[in-house]
């Protein structure tokens, strides 16, 4: 282990001996907020930290008594997959006067707390601050009625407030998701698949009315995810004679064969002369207008229940540790904070900065100043917003420019949830920039048979929702087709090439690049889209098809444990995919709170597996009914699923009995997940733009050639941005034996499963927030959030 220094701190030089930690989630539930709480529960009972609840939210606070009670680590088992919040949830007037924030105060110093987490929405967070601006005051007038001894006013000086957002609607500056989003879009989209099979049968309409008085955030993304045909928002009102242009798309859309048309309402939708737009006046519009079968669904609370998606139960735990790491390198003069989610990093910002810009954008919008409230909604929502426009409004064919460009799009290695979505993205995006679009069937083996066609806007309507992979996929490497392949780009004049895959697709893109040299054929631009379940390909943090494999996993450990409900102590041992990669064991592991997960990154060895065995058998005789152990399918050839089965049933023979279960290829099925679904659309767009200006740098003399290694890239996430990047660049990073990059983000994630696991271990807290301003916390260049 490298020696601590100024820049790097390891976690156990941190300790939280004498501190007092209290968690309380206010205001509005979301899914993950129990998340939130068992980590910062866990996290503080490691550091050596007295941990309380405080139930009901500032109401607990106020009254006292048993409201707020000293957390164990057992009093958090089994709900990191529960929906809203166990500790409760309350409005309280008599916090918002002096009087209640000073029976609050006598109550947290009789137990000596300082340090809050707070988890809630910018109501709860500004209250939270304001109570920390008044906390010395507030102490003096306890000394003064008597309440408090004098000595305490110095014991307990300081008030120490860290927060986390916890909003369905994701309408709080300064992060790029809030906990609960994720999950509430997963509802949407459930209910929006559900609809859009009875709405064919019936050449329906169908308007959608999802939460969100102050923020478009929910109807805008899930607009993007299902392909609506028209998404109403408060912070971008449509254009006087918008009811005509709406009903046109509609007729037209129909007049295209299409036998059904979503449109989504956001609850404050409004017209540009702020007139509230309601779900019935879009209906009434609607059959007024075109005569067409119209029904409203409301989705209303069920936005807010069911159990949390792994985004949000991963989310909710990183920010829970990071909350803690944060109270505990607070100082007197340290502003109150919220942790937030940049990119793909936990990073720290003022939260009354983050507080100030939320209240600006309600500001322009009640100014009518609509350009500038997207704006200050962030780079993510800005993104979505074009986004949408683009692949939901199709221009006229005299309107679009002529580009002479063909450009192909094809599928390569196994399929991945939320491929189509990329290939529609791409078909309409190309088609915008006045490409013609050509999709390749069964990858490269299809490409060297000829299977290529021409592909129009409509032929991808609805792909958005369909999992697997609609071109189909094949993992065919090029390098033994390369002639008959060069035929095909011959013939069919391609002047541009998306591949869309994992690691084959990787492997593939290379091969073209060193046939560059031998075929002119491949001098053109190339770019891959990492889409794979095993999240294994070099140059990206994420890739598309991970979410959905992840929730699959996280579902089935659910259930799974479930099923041992009532019954005597029982510990599950599951094996997920990803080849070599550990990534699914480990963060699949995260999210569904598993005791251990094997991987190959981290070897092992029979000792680690009984003291893993031993470490079970405590837990089991003191607590938990349940354990789960996830298995990397490819950790290790030697000590298989069924010799950790055995090896666990005979040692915890006694004291609890086994189960396994592989879940194999149903992690690669399924209707993709809203991230994937968003995150695939997205950054398919941009993949075309970059391709559509590489065709125009490199198109000299009547025709297209592009030798140079930035004109053959991967687009991947790195850290906060999404990154272009030479794949020839990339080939240092990678191992090529175990088709796994060479260093892997979410091995830091490790330790963290552990600690919450209630094991003793390291954690490298180098990466951990400082603050930032968040005016300031995204780079200029990242136009996308890893968040959707």
């Amino acid at each position: 282990m490298a020696q601590p220094d100024s820049k790097k701190i390891f976690f156990e030089n941190l300790s939280g001996a004498g501190k007092a930690i209290a968690v309380l989630t206010s205001g509005g539930d979301a899914q993950g907020m129990n998340g939130a709480v068992r980590a910062v529960v866990r996290m503080g009972l490691y550091v050596g930290a007295k941990v309380y609840f405080i139930h009901e939210g500032y109401q607990g606070m106020v009254d006292g008594g048993d409201n707020i009670k000293e957390a164990t680590w057992e009093s958090v088992s089994s709900m990191l997959q529960l929906g809203g919040t166990v500790i409760g949830s309350a409005r309280c007037k008599e916090f918002r006067t002096h009087e209640g924030r000073l029976k609050a105060a006598h109550n947290l110093v009789q137990r000596g707390i300082t340090n809050l987490c707070v988890i809630g929405g910018d109501g709860s967070l500004t209250g939270a601050n304001l109570f920390k601006e008044e906390w010395s005051g507030l102490l003096n007038e306890l000394v003064e009625q008597g309440l408090i001894e004098a000595d305490a006013v110095q014991k307990y000086s300081a008030l120490h407030i860290v927060g986390m957002v916890g909003s369905i609607d994701n309408d709080f500056c300064g992060t790029d998701m809030t906990i609960g989003t994720d999950s509430a879009l997963h509802r949407i989209i459930e209910v929006v698949d559900a609809i859009m099979t009875t709405a064919q049968s019936h050449q329906r309409t169908f308007v959608l009315e999802v939460m969100g008085r102050h923020c478009g955030y929910l109807a805008l993304v899930s607009g993007l995810a299902c392909g609506a045909d028209w998404v109403l928002i408060p912070e971008m009102p449509p254009e006087d004679g918008w009811e005509e242009k709406m009903c046109q798309k509609l007729s037209a859309t129909r007049s295209r064969g299409t036998r059904l048309n979503i449109i989504i309402v956001a609850e404050g939708a409004i017209d540009r002369h702020g007139k509230p737009i309601t779900s019935s006046f879009v209906k009434d519009l609607v059959v007024k207008c075109l005569g067409f079968d119209t029904r409203v669904t409301i989705l209303g609370h069920v936005q807010r229940g069911g159990t949390p998606s792994a985004f949000d139960r991963i989310l909710a735990s990183r920010m829970g540790v990071e909350a803690v790491l944060a109270l505990l390198e607070t100082t007197a003069n340290t502003p109150a904070c919220v942790v937030s989610l940049c990119g793909n990093q936990s990073v720290r910002v003022p939260l009354m900065e983050c507080v100030q810009m939320t209240q600006e954008v309600q500001k322009a919008m009640d100014q009518k100043r609509f350009e500038e409230a997207v704006k200050l909604r962030g780079r993510s929502f800005e993104n979505n917003l074009k986004t949408y426009k683009l692949l939901a409004h199709r221009k006229p064919e005299s309107e679009l420019p002529t580009s002479n460009f063909n450009v192909a799009v094809l599928n390569v290695g196994a399929p991945a949830a939320g491929m189509n979505a990329a290939v529609r993205s791409a078909v309409r995006v190309g088609i915008s920039e006045g490409h013609k679009m050509f999709a390749v069937s069964d990858g490269f083996e299809g490409f060297y048979k000829g299977q290529i066609k021409e592909v129009k806007w409509g032929d991808v309507g609805g792909w958005t929702g369909q999992g697997g992979s609609l071109l189909g996929t094949k993992r065919t490497l090029p390098a033994k087709h390369v002639e008959k392949i060069a035929e095909q780009m011959r013939k069919h004049n391609i002047n541009a090439l998306l591949i869309i895959g994992g690691f084959e697709a990787f492997e593939s893109l290379l091969q073209l690049y060193e046939a560059r040299a031998n075929y002119e054929e491949f001098c053109i631009p190339m770019c891959m889209l990492p889409a794979t379940i095993s999240n294994n390909v070099p140059g990206t943090d994420l890739s598309i098809g991970a979410d959905t494999a992840l929730n699959a996993i996280v579902e089935t450990c659910d259930r799974i444990k479930q099923s041992a409900s009532g019954t005597k102590r029982r510990v599950f041992i599951i094996e997920t995919m990803g080849g070599y990669c550990g990534y699914l064991a480990t963060v699949g592991g995260l999210a569904s709170g598993a005791d251990a997960a094997y991987i190959y990154e981290e070897p092992f060895d029979i000792k680690e597996l009984q003291a893993n065995v031993e470490h079970l058998t405590e837990k089991m005789k003191t607590s938990i009914q349940r354990g789960l152990v996830l298995r990397n399918e490819n950790c290790n050839e030697n000590y298989t699923t069924d010799f950790i089965y055995q090896l666990y049933s005979e040692e915890g023979r006694g004291v609890f009995d086994c189960r396994k279960n592989v879940l194999g290829h149903m992690q690669q099925g399924g209707a993709p997940s809203p991230f994937d679904r968003n995150f695939g659309t997205k950054i398919s767009a941009k993949a075309m733009q970059w391709v559509s200006k590489k065709l125009v740098e490199t198109f000299r003399q009547g025709r297209v050639f592009a030798n140079t290694e930035d004109s053959c890239c991967l687009l991947g996430m790195r850290r906060r941005t999404l990154v272009f990047q030479p794949v020839v660049q990339l080939k240092d990073e990678t191992d090529f034996v175990h088709r796994i990059p060479k260093e892997q983000w979410w091995l830091k994630l490790r330790p963290l499963m552990k600690i919450l696991a209630k094991y003793k271990t390291s954690y490298d807290v180098s990466d951990s927030g400082q603050l930032e301003h968040v005016v300031h916390n995204r780079p200029k260049d990242s136009d996308a959030s890893v968040a959707m």
